[in-house]
């Protein structure tokens, strides 16, 4: 496994970040469990999870398993840098209550503690912002998350979602507070969906933040979908995201010629995606959050996948992204 400084920090991660979102709604306890275990194995230290994890009725479910995981020892815990989030919701669907969400000051240490509980742990790694919350005063925010840094249960703190211009506001506060600010934004960002070149990736360079894609693969289009729908074994590439994109004739077009440029090289498609990830200015790593061993033993072997500069062109040809800001919508 290959390794990088989380932004600016001197934290150490793996290039490959192991995703949750499917423990407990898709994959078992128990498979769940062997994919953690295969992960420390392939030397992935950095896990991301988030408290609504679960969803619905069953919001928290995947802190509780890795929790169990933790519980089972073996340097498990301390091997792992472990990151989650704060912001949905956290109280009853059918009775909402007015400060179960957001980023008050009061919701941020109910839903750390509530996740340290969960998980098992003392301490959060990375405590992200799952989203901006647009009515919370960011030196309410920052005094929250000192107190947690302070009392030795959060470490980092970072974002997901956030406009370029969030992350600028962040981080000044954070600065005129002396505090250390975001080290870290999660962004959708992948080969079809690259508007984030824009202004959030230039404003996390500027700041010193890693950026963590999610959805690398773009839910599935750019996981061989085509090739995999010929074979009748789409699975999830046969619904969701993936079905909504290739309606679109020019996507379909795209993925058409991007699965014929990987063939010709002898490329699986979703590998080439992560690779190509992994190849980009300012990204720590992407988010590879399998259902199966199978599909975590895939993503590992992007890592040491080298994509040519003529590769490299060729996906840009394909999948042209939308230039910085502000030239990509003005003079």
């Amino acid at each position: 496994m290959k390794y990088t400084r989380l932004g600016r920090t001197g934290l150490k991660v793996s290039r490959l970040v192991l995703g949750t979102m499917n423990f407990g709604p898709v994959t078992h306890e128990a498979d769940s469990h062997k994919i953690m275990d295969a992960a420390l194995d392939a030397g992935v230290n950095f896990f991301d999870t988030a408290n609504v994890y679960g969803w619905g009725e069953n919001k928290g479910r995947t802190e509780e398993i890795i929790g169990t995981w933790f519980a089972q020892g073996g340097g498990r815990r301390d091997k792992t840098v472990l990151a989650t989030k704060v912001y949905g919701d956290m109280g009853d669907d059918k009775s909402p209550w007015p400060n179960d969400g957001r980023l008050s000051a009061l919701h941020i240490r109910r839903a750390a503690e509530a996740s340290l509980k969960r998980l098992g742990t003392d301490r959060i790694d990375l405590y992200q912002f799952h989203h901006i919350d647009r009515t919370t005063p960011w030196d309410e925010i920052w005094q929250a998350i000192d107190v947690l840094v302070q009392q030795g249960k959060v470490l980092y703190a970072g974002s997901s979602n956030f406009p370029g211009w969030g992350i600028a506001r962040a981080n000044e506060t954070a600065a005129r507070r002396g505090s250390l600010g975001l080290v870290s934004e999660q962004c959708l960002y992948n080969l079809a969906e690259r508007r984030a070149e824009m202004e959030v990736i230039p404003a996390a360079q500027e700041y010193g933040l890693g950026v963590i894609p999610w959805s690398p693969l773009h839910g599935g289009v750019l996981g061989g979908v085509l090739r995999k729908r010929a074979e009748g074994a789409a699975g999830r590439s046969a619904s969701g995201r993936a079905v909504d994109a290739l309606d679109d004739p020019a996507t379909l077009d795209r993925v058409e010629r991007y699965e014929a440029l990987c063939a010709d090289h002898g490329h699986d498609p979703g590998e080439v995606g992560l690779a190509w990830l992994l190849s980009r200015p300012g990204v720590t790593g992407p988010i590879v959050g399998p259902r199966t061993i199978g599909q975590f033993e895939s993503g590992l072997r992007a890592v040491d996948l080298e994509l040519s500069p003529e590769f490299l062109a060729a996906l840009d040809e394909i999948f042209p992204g939308p230039g910085p800001a502000p030239e990509a919508f003005a003079w």
